[in-house]
């Protein structure tokens, strides 16, 4: 029991790290197999957009297993867990209906399953799954230590998710910033108002297959290139 609290402690650790996102999950999924006896852990996020998990952090070594296809929401047992939101057990996934893949579990001799959701204010964002290589009857407290470690994995994710979506907003409010100064530079110089300005980048942008940040940066350089000369 100790070693599995001590797990805990360095997946805590682990959560407030300035590490990769992709390093904190593949050390999330090695402590777990270790303290667990497990011979396959693995991470699965859900695509939004696509309603699709796959695998984005494991410590197997195994290729078939690494290369398995994605699942759709609610599909297998992974699936049906990102869908419901609940764990689910399952005591031999070789005789189980529901499981996917059963050509992996027999060549890599799995045969215990538990599959819990990542939840981030109720709602699934991946999945943890944990393989044993022997029948397994996962005890209440066995239970209670991966719901934690779930817990955190998923605190992981909306953290990782929150500093895109900032850097998002940052180089949008960036972006801004440099289409208004162009648009200035290009009134300036053309004497034109504010909607032609914009309509000049925005044509510009498209013929050059280029996006309006990048136009507008030429024009600021240019700019400035003709005041030092």
């Amino acid at each position: 029991m100790r070693d599995k609290i001590e797990a805990i402690s360095q997946i805590s650790e682990l959560v407030i790290s300035d590490m990769y996102f992709e390093d904190v999950l593949r050390l999330i999924v090695t402590i777990t197999a270790q303290v667990m006896k497990s011979n396959i852990c693995s991470l699965m996020l859900l695509d939004e957009k696509t309603k699709v998990l796959e695998i984005k952090a494991t410590q197997s070594v195994s290729e078939a297993y690494n290369r398995k296809p994605p699942l759709k929401l609610g599909e297998g047992i992974a699936g049906r867990v990102a869908l419901e939101g609940k764990p689910i057990i399952v005591h031999d996934v070789k005789r189980d209906p529901r499981y996917y893949n059963k050509e992996i579990a027999e060549r890599e001799n799995l045969h215990s399953l538990i599959s819990l959701p990542l939840l981030v204010k109720g709602k699934t964002v991946g999945v943890l799954n944990l393989y044993t290589s022997e029948l397994k009857e996962f005890s209440e407290e066995e239970v209670k230590i991966l719901t934690t470690i779930a817990n955190q994995a998923a605190v992981v994710i909306e953290k990782y998710r929150l500093l895109v979506e900032s850097e998002a907003v940052k180089n949008e409010l960036e972006a801004r910033k440099k289409i208004e100064r162009a648009k200035g530079l290009l009134m300036e110089e053309f004497g034109i108002n504010e909607e032609e300005a914009y309509k000049r980048i925005q044509r510009y942008s498209m013929n050059k297959q280029k996006n309006m940040k990048e136009v507008a940066e030429a024009i600021i350089m240019t700019a400035e290139m003709k005041k030092k000369l």
